[in-house]
């Protein structure tokens, strides 16, 4: 990368990244009160952008922030910032977009305060190997999966539909899985019911006898890569069952594996210390990511094995904290 700063849209205009900044009284800050969306690029070309901004539309519309953008706006924004960031970016790099759409000052301190006033609109993009280098080992390794005592939070309490930047119980779940011993631990939730419901910011899936089961999307986020897991099993003709189904199904899956945007795919095998099948990758994850790989002209796990960085074991992630 150069040295010169990436730019983002920050309200209509381009501004350097150090400079893209939100007020202190921003209903953000105060209660998370913000709407986001995080995509990626293969070779350039944005991933299932479109349907990544009709969900994030559906989430302004729901918590009822104000926006004057079109869908169509905001998709020819992001285009815009990734043309003037793409001279900043390595020729191996993807891009991976951040949208946030925050209320703005709270009514209360609007009078008082300058700066910005109304909605504030903020599309940042990066190079995904940020978020992606420390993930090349988890393709042959699989991850361990550990339920924490923390739950999601149901569709009757706060939709968890809506993808928003109040993820306090994601954060609760990492923080009670980071306690466990092993080397790619991470958290699965649960639903009030008992159910298994989704990681904390990735879609599961299992498989029993050749078939895919995911649970229903009820007290989960309803995943782009989810999604198109679905789009893939109907190419592959292979079924694909939304149900409920608890730790004992995961156990007694013959593959699971989730889905999330930055690394379409890891496969799981171990829950709560129990393997899951033969503890290692299996055919159908193979099979799955091939197509995906294929569909987009991108080997996606040999490019995540290239972004290959080691890990600074002092530093934090989602899923590991300093203790």
């Amino acid at each position: 990368m150069s040295k010169k700063q990436r730019q983002v849209y920050f309200n209509g205009k381009m501004v350097p990244e150090s400079e893209a900044k939100v007020s202190i009284y921003d209903s953000a800050l105060m209660f998370g009160d913000m709407v986001f969306e995080m995509t990626r690029s293969f070779n350039g070309e944005h991933f299932k952008l479109r349907e990544h901004i009709e969900r994030l539309y559906a989430g302004l519309k729901y918590l009822q922030i104000p926006i004057d953008m079109t869908m169509g706006e905001m998709e020819e924004a992001c285009h815009e910032v990734t043309r003037v960031n793409d001279p900043l970016f390595a020729k191996d790099d993807e891009h991976r977009l951040m949208i946030d759409v925050s209320r703005g000052l709270l009514g209360l301190y609007e009078s008082e305060v300058e700066g910005h006033k109304g909605t504030n609109v903020i599309i940042a993009d990066f190079p995904l190997r940020w978020t992606v280098q420390s993930f090349a080992h988890l393709y042959s390794e699989g991850i361990e999966t550990v339920v924490p005592s923390q739950r999601t939070i149901p569709a009757e309490l706060i939709e968890p539909k809506v993808k928003n930047r109040s993820r306090i119980q994601y954060l609760m779940a990492n923080i009670q899985v980071s306690q466990h011993k092993g080397r790619n631990v991470w958290a699965l939730l649960l639903d009030p019911d008992g159910f298994v419901a989704e990681g904390s910011g990735a879609n599961i899936f299992i498989v029993k006898d050749n078939v895919l089961y995911t649970p229903e999307p009820r007290n989960i986020l309803r995943g782009i890569s989810r999604a198109y897991v679905f789009e893939l099993a109907e190419q592959l003709d292979i079924p694909c069952i939304e149900k409920n189904f608890e730790v004992y199904d995961v156990m007694e899956a013959d593959e699971a594996f989730f889905t999330s945007t930055p690394f379409c795919m890891v496969p799981i095998v171990k829950v709560n210390n129990m393997d899951i099948g033969t503890a290692k990758p299996g055919p159908m994850f193979d099979k799955i990511i091939t197509a995906w790989s294929e569909n987009v002209g991108v080997d996606i796990i040999g490019q995540i094995k290239h972004f290959e960085k080691p890990v600074d074991s002092n530093a934090a992630n989602p899923y590991e904290f300093k203790k």
